[in-house]
């Protein structure tokens, strides 16, 4: 398996940002024609999810809910300030895969990957891997 790394800068403390382009360029440049997408950030308060990407809101709206789901201003015993996030990365997970067809990434017609934000704004890492059947 080929690995990439690219990196995202974050601009808010809590954001999607859909990186689906940069993946895909990943894949494309693997010359992988079938297999498999891993994406993978290394971080314990960002994580990666695939969703809706033709609707803006819909980013919005994950990103306001979990913030009431596991609001920053909880009690919480980690003092740094960001357990919020932490919790926030345990749910939506550090990693995601697709398929590989035919040489591009192959997502479902609304789909694109997120990266996700908790802790921000940062600069994250971002780690693709693609490998063959």
């Amino acid at each position: 398996m080929s690995w990439l790394t690219f990196e995202v800068r974050t601009t808010r403390r809590a954001q999607l940002v859909n990186i689906t382009e940069r993946v895909a360029e990943v894949v494309e440049r693997s010359g992988v024609q079938d297999g498999i997408c891993h994406v993978f950030i290394p971080h314990t308060t960002a994580g990666v999810t695939i969703n809706e990407g033709a609707d803006p809101d819909v980013a919005i709206d994950v990103e306001s809910h979990l913030g009431e789901l596991v609001p920053k201003e909880a009690a919480f015993e980690h003092a740094e300030g960001n357990s919020d996030s932490h919790i926030k990365t345990i749910l939506v997970g550090p990693s995601c895969s697709a398929p590989v067809r035919d040489g591009k990434l192959s997502l479902g017609t609304w789909q694109a990957v997120f990266l996700c934000e908790w802790d921000g704004p940062r600069t994250r890492r971002v780690e693709v891997g693609v490998s063959r059947h």
